[in-house]
C-alpha cells in the first residue's frame, strides 16, 4: 500500500500552513494564551472560509467532497500550529448542525464523563451522532462547573449529568425501531472514531513540530564552543523523537484509508506517546529556558497531555486493541487514498 501523498494532498497541506502560518502565527498564539483561550471567532470564520470545516462535505452538499485521509492532513497542521478551539468537533458537525461547516457556528463535544472543552463559547454540543442547541444546550451550560485545565488555550467544564446517555439510550420496540437505534448507533460509532484518528492527527502534528523545534535549537545553541547538537546525547534525544514521529505517521495514515477501529485505536496510542514525549524531550534540550512561560514548548506539552486524556484515552485503546488482536476485521477504505485516485467523499460528520 503506497502512502506517499498526491500533488493534490501535498498542495493542500502546504495551502494549509501558508494559511495557519498567516492568521495564526506566534503573536496570535501567545494572545489567545493571554486571553484565557477564548475563542477568536474571527479565526473560526477564517478556517470556514478555507474549507476546514467542510472537507468532506459533498460539493452538492457546499463542502469541498474530499475524504477522511484529507482530513487528516488539515489536523495534523492544526496540531502542528497549536490551533486552539474545537476543531475536530465542530468539522464532525459540519452539515449536521446550521454554520459549523462555514465556521459561523461553535461546537464541542461531550466525550463519556471527561470535561467538555469550549463549553461556554459552545453554540452546539455534539452528543453521539445528535446535536445539543437551544433550550437544552442553555440547560446543560447552566448545570456545568469549570474546572482548571492544564492547558491554557483549552478552558474545560464538568457537566453534572451523564449527557452521552441519552444519545446511546437503547429504544425498545417493534423490529423497525430496533433497526433505526441500531443504524443510529453504528453512525455514533463512525463519528466518535474519525474524532478520535482526527486527535491523533493533530497529536502526530505537535509530535512532528517538537521535534523540528529540538533539531533547530540544537543547531544554534553553542556550549563549550560547540552546538549542542553536537553531543551525543542529544543527538539520541533527537533522533528518538523522529523515531517515535515516523511510525505514529504511518499508522495514522493508514487507519485514515482503511477506517477500522482497532487501527484507530492504535493510531491514537502511537501518536499521543508521540506528542508527550516529543514535547518533554524537547523541552529538555531547550534546558532551563524551555521550563519558562515565555518558551513555547510547555504548551505543546500541556495539550499534548490533554488530547491524550481524551478521545479513547491509553487505557481504553489498549483493551480496544488487544480485544482486536487476532481477530479478522473487514475493510472499509481505500488503498488509493494516499498517493493515487480520488477518495469516496465523506459526510460531514
Amino acid at each position: 500500500m503506497d502512502f506517499q501523498l498526491s500533488d493534490d494532498q501535498r498542495a493542500l497541506r502546504s495551502g494549509m500552513r501558508d494559511l495557519l502560518d498567516a492568521v495564526f502565527d506566534r503573536d496570535r498564539l501567545r494572545a489567545a494564551v493571554e486571553r484565557g483561550g477564548s475563542l477568536d471567532r474571527s479565526l473560526w470564520r477564517e478556517l470556514g472560509a478555507a474549507g476546514f470545516f467542510a472537507l468532506r462535505l459533498p460539493e452538492e452538499a457546499g463542502g469541498v467532497g474530499l475524504g477522511l485521509p484529507d482530513a487528516v492532513l488539515l489536523f495534523e497542521e492544526a496540531g502542528r500550529a497549536l490551533l486552539p478551539g474545537p476543531l475536530v468537533a465542530t468539522h464532525l458537525a459540519a452539515g449536521l448542525v446550521k454554520g459549523a461547516a462555514e465556521g459561523e457556528a461553535v461546537v464541542t463535544a461531550v466525550d463519556g464523563g471527561l470535561p467538555v472543552a469550549h463549553l461556554a463559547e459552545a453554540d452546539a454540543v455534539l452528543v453521539g451522532a445528535d446535536a445539543l442547541v437551544g433550550e437544552p444546550l442553555r440547560a446543560l451550560v447552566a448545570a456545568a462547573r469549570p474546572v482548571r485545565s492544564v492547558d491554557p488555550l483549552t478552558p474545560l467544564h464538568r457537566t453534572g449529568a451523564d449527557t452521552g446517555a441519552a444519545g446511546a439510550r437503547a429504544v425498545s420496540g417493534p423490529a423497525g425501531a430496533r433497526a433505526v437505534t441500531e443504524r443510529t448507533t453504528a453512525h455514533a460509532e463512525r463519528i466518535r472514531f474519525e474524532g478520535v484518528l482526527l486527535v491523533a492527527a493533530e497529536q502526530l502534528g505537535s509530535a512532528a513540530r517538537t521535534t523540528e523545534t529540538a533539531v533547530e535549537h540544537a543547531e544554534g545553541r553553542e556550549q563549550f564552543g560547540s552546538p549542542i547538537g553536537s553531543f551525543q546525547a542529544v543527538k539520541h534525544l533527537c533522533a528518538d523523537m523522529l523515531a517515535r514521529t515516523e511510525p505514529a505517521r504511518a499508522a495514522v495514515y493508514a487507519a485514515a484509508v482503511t477506517g477500522d477501529p482497532v487501527e484507530i485505536a492504535a493510531a491514537k496510542l502511537l501518536a499521543d506517546e508521540a506528542a508527550v514525549r516529543n514535547a518533554r524531550d524537547c523541552l529538555q534540550i531547550h534546558g532551563g529556558m524551555g521550563f519558562t512561560w515565555e518558551a513555547d514548548v510547555h504548551l505543546h506539552l500541556k495539550r499534548a497531555w490533554l488530547r491524550a486524556a481524551a478521545r479513547l484515552p491509553g487505557a481504553a485503546a489498549e483493551e480496544l486493541l488487544a480485544a482486536g488482536l487476532g481477530a479478522a476485521r473487514p475493510r472499509s477504505g481505500r488503498s488509493a487514498a494516499f498517493g493515487g485516485g480520488s477518495p469516496q467523499a465523506g459526510g460531514g460528520g
